[in-house]
């Protein structure tokens, strides 16, 4: 994205980045970044024709982010499937589609950052077991959605309460 126009991209709606973004692609002849933000836009769409019923005309932001969340899950785990099938071709355009949308995801935690936030709500619910293991992923995917990812949350919870 050149300078000039980067201003205020985190002011700019995510619709209006990503029409913003399939021009540069456009011009620039980038295929896969094309494809890969189309087909953002595309799901976005998709959602925002579900929810006009209930009166909303445009996704929350945090609908947005659900959206994005779930198109970067669903290239990790075709990554994965492409590696144990041994199509390493496929795994690689997966990835690096991941990567175009992880760019529209918010800045990721680290591990320490996301140790720090699990610590502080064990310490908070009072959890020590296994058994307590729901008290503390209810809060700490909500506070880090979309900012780590959640088998990683997952396990980290799990060495801490002992499972």
């Amino acid at each position: 994205m050149r300078l000039g126009k980067c201003k205020d991209v985190f002011s700019m709606s995510l619709k209006d980045r990503i029409s913003d973004d399939i021009k540069t692609a456009m011009k620039a002849k980038d295929k896969l970044r094309l494809e890969t933000v189309r087909s953002i836009k595309k799901v976005i769409l998709e959602k925002e024709t579900l929810v006009r019923p209930s009166g909303q005309s445009e996704l929350t932001p945090e609908q947005e982010l659900e959206v994005l969340t779930q198109l970067a899950k669903q290239r990790k785990d075709s990554v994965e499937q492409y590696r144990k099938a041994g199509r390493e071709d496929l795994a690689t355009q997966e990835a690096q589609e991941l990567e175009i949308i992880a760019e529209y995801l918010p800045q990721q935690l680290s591990d320490a950052e996301v140790e720090a936030v699990i610590d502080d709500l064990i310490a908070k619910t009072g959890a020590t077991s296994p058994k307590d293991m729901g008290k503390v992923m209810g809060p700490a995917m909500q506070q880090l959605k979309g900012r780590a990812d959640g088998g990683k949350v997952q396990a980290l919870v799990k060495a801490k309460l002992g499972s």
